[in-house]
């Protein structure tokens, strides 16, 4: 029998005719939520098509910064969809096709965003042009939430409304007394390139100087003096047979970089065939530590080099004053070269006119089919003469407004300090900056200029290939674009991005804007012509490679894969990036070889807690010094040479933690490359953030496997790629086989079983892949005390080694033939020490994910263990970080991390603040402090792979699932899998005679493997 009785909560309940109990009955709250307040117009509001550009006008995000459209004031707390944006759903994931052309890398992109925020890039595989994205592109969506960034327009310091700022820049530019001259990077934009045009008709007195911060002025001379038309040869590498690279490390940022995906397709062995490399350089580059045969030698040589070459390849005078090895060498290369035909090609990196004419002229000789004059590279048009001119002009007077976009000349130019001054005579100077640099400090007006990820823009690449670049972000500060500006000053009501579609009509042949916008790249002819040069290529600034001989050290400047030329020296991701070679970071310092080093009493040090120390010079060139550099002794640098990396050294507008090194622009007279220096041993001890101490593989061959194209060819595989085996019953066994299991194997049969598989050949040790692996999956950056520690926190390290004789091949004999204890202690030693011309090799390590994990077994609250789909998994709330799984992984790859990184102001990296903490993935865990962290195969993306499929009733096609790591390799060096899959390139990979694990002896039988690497060691 039920109760008749009645429960109330509130003595209200019992009025009958109480209004507010009816309320609460229907909604939790009794007064209506101010909903327009927020939204805006209430009337128009249900009317509104919402754009993804305007979607955060509607939605707040616990940021000042991204919240109500355009940084109107600051959010506390984070305000729910009242209004869903169109094509915005919460949790999922939208890609936009852009493009990253910030006159130094131009690159394709694909944006990720997530409830409205760019968190990550990704290639755009449909770019033709050139490979994906480099370690800088990828750490550019860091940069956008930067709190360094100018936030609104300035006039003497002070913050103006963009109307006041336009008032008094066009009454100062309508009385200029001199030449209005516009100094901007190389933009290749039709459109701007239209824009500026226009702005000069109005003013007429207008002159527009291209500036590159570093320059390619030598090539740019010589292919406009051949051909008429200021650009670069394109190459195609997917089409060489044999390269010979004179100082050019085209695997980097030679002539703007990406050339490396097209020339790791011809590094893979395929049907007994494959590309050879030849390099003489003076620094150990990229390139030259990923040549088949490398050769160190002065910058002062290598002109001589190509003189010898041109006379062997196309005739002329074919003697040298070379070193009898390097002749040698030479000869061998041109006769290579003469056999490969079409298929061979000459690059050159030097900066020198005739020597870079040579190239030209040695490469239609062989009548390459690499290099392509006929739709040649534009993404570099700087002109050194014209800049040198600029400056004259500037002091003397002449120059009665000067508006300078995308640069930071004061910082950059060789001769800033007298571009300063300059600066001082000039009535108006207007800096479109990016954020308070050296260079708007000292102008009067600086107009705040927004990302790339907030900007519309068209790119030309090449003369048929363009690129569109979108906002995938409504302006998170009161900033406008540089070309927005100029239409305003052109008395042009238009927008750029009306402006770029008018630029456009009719140009897109039979696609339509929305299709072309669509896939972020085309292929056109250019509706305006490229600017001319003003003084038809012979700048004033020629640099002559013959100054160079004589007695003294020779400085070859260059850029590094993590900073470049310095626009992003405030990203933390590229700080704590290791260099390649070095594996140092946080740094930029001067190499030396061993010999030269003992010579000037340079020392480097490993001390107690495992840091590296080095010793400081002075570097002189002419008058110029820059004082205290590091020292950092470089296994394969040429002696007589010395490398230092540009890009370091700000100060302005940088966080202190990430006012690093020092700036050798001021060395870089003449805008080349290449100077003579004095060197001078300067008191101090540096301590360097060093993650790899241990340079050479000791003739450990089950680390690197490796062997010679014609071993390759003529050999089984088990002599090249020998399985490590175990005595089984006084019988040798291969460690592959399951009757020396002694554990129990796990059912791989049900659904997918994930492999990743990573080709010693095709990778370049780029480091695209670590910065993507950040950005996917939050990894934490700690700083340069921490590193030193090496308590670095990357996921995926790529470890780079130096042979230590000659090849790895003879370090193996060296290493085998070693027999009794004098010999042991004398050799084992010196197997330590890299050669003076090592052979390199770089090897991508993550978890390996083992079958048989041995940290799984020593875990003791089960915090990590193994997943049906073969991931090593970690638990982050179980674990209680005893780091029983860190000693007993053979491989070192996992992480504890000692701090809580974000919001401590120990570790300010931008996650410290709500702006830069936009860049978080939310599919990921933060991980607080105490617990290991390591690897996890992406398993956020594995997994949405298989729900999308499941969702929409199909399978899985090859090819969908992807890492971070995997999806960034452009070159094909990670390929990442269902081995459950027959049809799979996975599969394929595994099956492989190349396919080895590492460290097999050991038994944990991984799921990543390795793909030997193979020298093509033949000499024509």
């Amino acid at each position: 029998m039920s109760s008749n009785k009645k429960y109330w909560k509130s003595v209200e309940e019992l009025n009958e005719n109480s209004s507010v109990v009816e309320t609460l009955q229907q909604k939790e709250f009794a007064e209506e939520i101010p909903v327009e307040d927020f939204l805006g117009d209430k009337e128009n509001l249900g009317d509104s098509k919402t754009s993804r550009r305007d979607f955060l006008k509607y939605v707040g995000f616990s940021t000042a910064a991204a919240s109500l459209a355009a940084c109107e004031g600051p959010v506390v707390k984070s305000i729910p969809y009242v209004v869903q944006p169109e094509r915005i759903v919460p949790g999922i994931a939208n890609y936009y096709a852009s493009t990253i052309a910030d006159g130094f890398d131009f690159a394709s992109v694909l944006v990720k965003t997530r409830e409205g925020r760019p968190i990550k890039i990704e290639n755009n595989d449909l770019s033709k042009f050139k490979g994906g994205a480099n370690a800088r592109v990828h750490a550019s969506v860091l940069s956008l939430y930067d709190t360094k960034r100018v936030k609104r327009p300035m006039i003497e310091g002070r913050n103006v409304s963009w109307e006041e700022f336009d008032r008094e820049v066009g009454t100062a530019l309508e009385n200029a007394s001199g030449e209005i001259v516009l100094l901007t990077q190389t933009f290749a934009s039709p459109s701007t390139s239209k824009l500026i045009q226009e702005f000069s008709s109005k003013y007429g007195n207008v002159r527009h100087v291209v500036y590159d911060t570093v320059s390619e002025d030598a090539a740019l001379n010589a292919f406009q003096s051949k051909y008429g038309r200021r650009a670069l040869p394109n190459y195609d590498f997917s089409k060489v047979k044999t390269v010979v690279g004179v100082g050019a490390d085209f695997l980097a940022d030679w002539q703007g970089g990406g050339y490396d995906a097209a020339f790791a397709k011809t590094r893979i062995p395929e049907n007994g065939d494959m590309s050879r490399h030849i390099q003489f350089e003076s620094n150990m580059s990229l390139t030259g530590a990923n040549a088949d045969k490398r050769v160190p030698l002065k910058p002062s040589q290598q002109k001589a080099v190509m003189s010898a070459l041109r006379g062997y390849v196309a005739g002329g005078s074919s003697t040298s004053d070379l070193p009898a090895s390097v002749d040698d060498a030479v000869v061998k290369a041109a006769r290579q070269l003469r056999q490969a035909g079409s298929g061979a090609v000459v690059v050159c990196g030097i900066p020198d006119d005739e020597a870079q004419s040579w190239a030209l002229e040695i490469n239609e000789a062989l009548g390459s089919r690499v290099m392509d004059t006929s739709n040649a590279r534009v993404i570099r048009q700087g002109n050194a003469g014209e800049v040198a001119q600029l400056v004259e002009d500037m002091n003397n007077g002449s120059v009665g407004a000067l508006l300078i976009a995308g640069l930071n000349p004061v910082h950059t130019l060789p001769n800033g300090k007298e571009f300063a001054e300059g600066l001082k005579q000039v009535e108006t100077v207007v800096d479109f900056a990016t954020r308070t640099d050296e260079t708007s400090k000292l102008s009067k007006y600086v107009a705040a200029t927004p990302h790339y990820l907030e900007s519309w823009g068209d790119i030309q690449f090449s003369e048929k290939s363009f690129s569109l670049m979108q906002p995938t972000i409504r302006p998170l500060f009161d900033t406008r674009q540089f070309q927005d500006t100029l239409l305003r000053w052109s008395d042009n009501n238009s927008s750029y991005y009306e402006y770029i579609k008018e630029t456009w009509s009719g140009g897109l042949g039979d696609r339509n804007w929305s299709e072309v916008l669509h896939d972020g790249v085309f292929e056109a002819s250019s509706p305006v012509a490229l600017p001319a040069s003003a003084n038809s290529g012979s700048s004033s600034v020629s640099f002559n490679m013959d100054e160079m001989e004589g007695e003294g050290f020779e400085l070859t400047l260059y850029t590094n894969t993590a900073i470049g030329d310095g626009q992003q020296a405030n990203n933390p991701w590229l700080q704590e990036l290791p260099d390649p070679l070095s594996r140092a970071s946080w740094d930029n310092y001067v190499t030396v070889s061993k010999a030269d080093a003992e010579e000037l009493g340079l020392e480097n040090e490993n001390v107690a807690n495992g840091g590296l120390n080095g010793s400081y010079v002075n570097l002189s060139v002419g008058d110029t010094v820059v004082q205290n550099v590091p020292v950092y002794i470089m296994p394969g640098q040429a002696k007589g040479s010395v490398g230092l990396a540009l890009g370091y050294g700000r100060k302005a507008g940088i966080q202190e933690e990430m006012q690093t090194g020092v700036n050798a622009y001021p060395l870089y007279k003449n805008f080349s490359s290449v100077q003579k220096v004095k060197i001078e041993k300067a008191a101090g001890v540096h301590e360097f953030a060093c993650v790899q101490l241990h340079n050479t593989l000791m003739g450990r061959g089950d680390i690197i496997k490796e062997t010679s194209l014609e071993i390759f060819n003529t050999k089984d595989a088990h002599v090249w790629n020998h399985v490590p085996e175990v005595s089984l019953d006084h019988q040798e066994t291969p460690v592959t086989s399951p009757d020396v299991d002694i554990w129990e194997s796990f059912d791989r049969s049900t659904g997918p079983h994930f492999n990743l598989s990573i080709d010693l050949n095709a990778c370049t040790g780029c480091g695209a892949c670590v910065i993507a692996c950040h950005s996917e999956n939050n990894v934490p950056v700690v700083g340069r005390e921490e590193v030193r520690k090496s308590r670095d926190m990357h996921w995926l390290r790529i470890d780079r080694y130096f042979s230590s004789e000659d090849t790895f091949t003879n370090d193996l004999e060296k290493k085998e033939n070693i027999g009794g204890l004098g010999s042991s202690l004398s050799e084992f030693g010196e197997l330590e020490q890299p050669a003076d011309n090592p052979q390199v090799v770089f090897q991508p390590v993550m978890c390996q994910h083992c079958n048989h994990a041995p940290c799984e077994t020593v875990c003791p609250v089960a915090a990590t263990s193994h997943g049906r789909q073969g991931q090593n998994q970690m638990i982050y709330n179980r674990c209680v970080g005893t780091r029983y799984c860190a000693n007993n992984c053979p491989y070192k790859v996992r992480r504890f991390n000692w701090f809580n990184y974000a919001q401590n102001d120990e570790f300010d990296y931008h996650m410290n603040n709500d702006l830069g903490r936009m860049v978080l993935n939310p599919d990921v865990t933060v991980r607080s402090r105490g617990v290991m962290e390591k690897c996890s195969m992406c398993i956020q993306k594995t997994q949405k792979t298989i729900l999308d499929a499941k969702r929409e009733g199909r399978t899985i096609e090859d090819g969908e699932f992807q890492t971070a790591c995997s999806a960034a390799c452009d070159k094909g060096a990670m390929v990442f899998g269902d081995v459950n899959n027959e049809d799979s390139k996975i599969l394929e990979k595994k099956n492989d005679d190349r396919m080895y694990h590492l460290l097999e002896y050991v038994g944990t039988k991984p799921n990543v493997m390795y793909q030997t690497k193979v020298r093509n060691t033949t000499e024509a």
